[in-house]
């Protein structure tokens, strides 16, 4: 029986290996080409700044470690973790990889085996019935018994398998880098919540101590008035100012949750359990060399996630194209077949067959043409938004370079504002003491410092989250070189 297996077996090794060579034909359908950008030479916003030589700023990897801040090292270093975004994507990628290993599995032939045992027959007119517990005959009843191997194999004759199969493997790439896109996003958006948390603890700090001062304002009021030196109506607009900025102070605590709420989520967790002490930290601006634009293509996730699906598009439309051509499909099947079971697995039992099948479609009212049209139409649209996605990545990054080139010089002039805030401040209260002025223009001097001093403070924090932006907007140190490795 063994002896009988094998020279099937060996036969349908040959016969792979004969027709293997025509696995070798053209695939139907263009090949892949990566779309054309039109780049421009330079940023038009980073006139001015200066590229590091050697680029030792330059961020890689854990880019968010240029801020110098271990708080926010710590924090970071957990998303890629816990998120649960970056979880979603991650599944993405292993389901886009398994599709493509179905896809890989048409290359080579289906094999099934089968066993089966039958008894069949008719009633003859010899038998006789009486009734319950009389005896019926066989009617020439008999066994049947099979064991048998079938081989299938459709012959990639005209490339539709390698095509999916090269549009899986795009597609797979696609994940990966969209993966690497939820990361940078989830860890730009948790640097981003993390330093305005700061700059809300700076505001509250500010609101803290000028509370303190004003406390200091009202009882000077208070006493010039017991003394007759002021008029009751300076000691209510002490007690307003006051109570107003105390209010404000409560205020900042509102944002100030929400974003530990927000940076609790980002990590995966509940923000019950999750909370961050206040703290007001350095301020640190790290050097960010912009790459060229044309670096940025290689540089963010999602324009390589975008040319990926470019890829796979093209790769369908020689799967529609396959579909005009026949499909020829080699079968072939040995077994044993007997109505002895003694006797199954003996030579004269032993069965083969071996044959080739050709369809073509001859009528389908235009169904494959529409669906090769079709896969045109989802190509132009891929090569479209890869474009798009690139237009929107140059913006970004002359977005992020103009607001820190901008946010710079305003916060340069807001600290003049603060530091002639502060000092007309001081004049006014001394004025005050010696009763030359009113309490009116202390309370207008106050405010105007207080307003100076926490816009400064928003300049700071909208300077930091545009430090994060512009290297996000950058790719975060990610290179298409990884795709391959993933």
């Amino acid at each position: 029986m063994r002896k009988h297996f094998q020279s099937w077996a060996s036969l349908v090794t040959a016969m792979t290996a004969a027709l293997a060579t025509l696995l070798a034909s053209c695939a139907l359908g263009p090949n892949y080409a990566r779309p054309g950008i039109e780049t421009p030479a330079a940023y038009k916003e980073a006139q001015g700044w200066k590229t590091a030589q050697p680029r030792d700023n330059e961020p890689r990897g854990n880019w968010w470690a240029v801020f110098n801040d271990p708080q926010l090292d710590a924090l970071v270093g957990q998303v890629e973790v816990s998120n649960q975004t970056i979880k979603a994507a991650e599944a993405r990628v292993r389901e886009a990889r398994a599709l493509t290993q179905q896809a890989r599995a048409a290359y080579f032939p289906i094999v099934t085996g089968n066993a089966s045992a039958t008894r069949n027959g008719g009633r003859g007119g010899a038998g006789n019935s009486s009734g319950i517990g009389g005896n019926q005959s066989s009617g020439g009843a008999g066994n049947n018994f099979n064991v048998a191997l079938d081989v299938n194999w459709e012959l990639d004759l005209w490339g539709r398998v390698r095509r999916t199969v090269e549009a899986g493997e795009a597609t797979a790439q696609a994940s990966v880098a969209d993966l690497e896109a939820a990361k940078l996003s989830a860890q730009a958006q948790l640097a981003e919540d993390y330093f305005l948390l700061r700059a809300q603890d700076a505001q509250i700090r500010l609101l803290t101590d000028t509370v303190d001062a004003y406390q200091k304002s009202l009882q000077l009021t208070r006493n010039q008035y017991a003394v007759g030196v002021a008029a009751r109506a300076d000691v209510a607009q002490a007690e307003t100012q006051l109570k107003s900025t105390q209010a404000q102070a409560l205020d900042a605590g509102v944002q100030r949750a929400q974003l530990e709420h927000a940076i609790a989520v980002l990590l995966g967790k509940a923000p019950a359990d999750f909370s961050i002490a206040p703290e007001v930290v350095a301020t640190t601006f790290p050097p960010i060399p912009p790459e060229l634009p044309s670096a940025l293509l290689e540089r963010r996730p999602d324009i390589a996630a975008a040319e990926r699906r470019a890829a796979a598009a093209n790769a369908q439309i020689g799967v529609a194209e396959a579909a005009f051509f026949p499909s020829l499909t080699l079968s072939a099947t040995g077994g044993f077949q007997s109505s002895v079971l003694s006797q199954l697995f003996s030579a004269p039992s032993r069965y083969w067959s071996l044959g080739p099948a050709l369809a073509q479609t001859i009528f389908d009212a235009g169904l494959r043409r529409a669906q090769s049209a079709q896969a045109i139409a989802t190509y132009d649209e891929n090569v479209a938004n890869y474009r798009q996605t690139a237009l929107a990545g140059f913006q970004e990054v002359e977005d992020n370079l103009a607001a820190l080139r901008i946010l710079e010089q305003e916060a340069a002039v807001q600290d003049e504002a603060v530091k002639s805030a502060r000092e007309s401040l001081t004049i006014t209260l001394n004025q005050y003491r010696a009763g030359t002025v009113n309490y009116l223009s202390v309370v207008i001097a106050q405010a105007t410092a207080l307003s100076n001093e926490r816009e400064a403070l928003t300049i700071l924090g909208r300077r930091q989250t545009a430090s994060v932006t512009l290297i996000k907007a950058l790719g975060g140190g990610w290179s298409a070189a990884q795709l391959s490795a993933g």
